[in-house]
């Protein structure tokens, strides 16, 4: 029962930093913070991964813009996605 996530890419997008990875929660984890890596998070898509229809969107628990690296998820047991967030 744990949640993590990973940073896999960053990059510029005119003035704004792009930063992008994976998150998972494995057993009756229903959700946890997303490090962006960011100082300061604008805007944040969340995209499940798997084969079948999700039952319930992850959700962002935060109102944006979010100063700090964190982004708190709410999604169902046992869930994975990708994350893209920019910001500065």
């Amino acid at each position: 029962m744990a949640w993590a996530s990973a940073i896999s890419g960053r990059t510029l997008a005119g003035n704004k930093r792009v930063h992008w990875g994976t998150w998972t929660s494995t057993g009756a984890t229903t959700g946890g913070d997303i490090d962006t890596g960011l100082a300061m998070c604008e805007s944040i898509m969340l995209t499940h991964i798997g084969s079948a229809v999700e039952a319930a969107v992850a959700v962002i628990n935060d109102t944006l813009p979010v100063a700090g690296t964190e982004v708190t998820v709410v999604c169902t047991a046992a869930d994975t996605g990708y994350w893209l967030a920019v910001g500065y």
